[in-house]
């Protein structure tokens, strides 16, 4: 079993719910925050190995969060994902200029996303 930290950035209780019912089975250590700021303030403190970046967030969006966890020497490092229901060109466009690793469209597929989350972290 894995003890990598993951912060789960993400507004909507049903998907935080979700997400952390996905992962905790896996092992992983998590982290959770509902908004930007607040993701801001865990990513650097808790120093995770991959955060989930829901796009749309209150406040600081997830682009912007991505763009200062990127202008910091303490969280550059950290691989994000961007998730958004949004899955077109220009969204996906916009993460990655953000600073993202990559991209998830919601509804994630339960299935797969373990995966994904391994892969991501065995990349990094």
């Amino acid at each position: 079993m894995s003890q990598e930290t993951i912060l789960i950035v993400e507004d909507s209780e049903l998907n935080r719910r979700l997400l952390e019912a996905v992962l905790k089975p896996h092992g992983y250590r998590l982290l959770v925050a509902e908004d930007g700021e607040t993701g801001l303030v865990l990513a650097r403190e808790g120093q995770p190995d991959l955060i989930l970046m829901d796009v749309l967030l209150p406040g600081i969006d997830g682009y912007e969060a991505t763009r200062r966890l990127r202008a910091d020497p303490e969280t550059r490092h950290i691989v994000v994902i961007a998730l958004t229901a949004s899955a077109s060109d220009e969204e996906r466009a916009q993460a990655l200029a953000a600073g993202c690793d990559a991209y998830i469209s919601k509804p994630i597929d339960t299935r797969a996303f373990p995966q994904q989350i391994r892969q991501f972290l065995a990349d990094r």
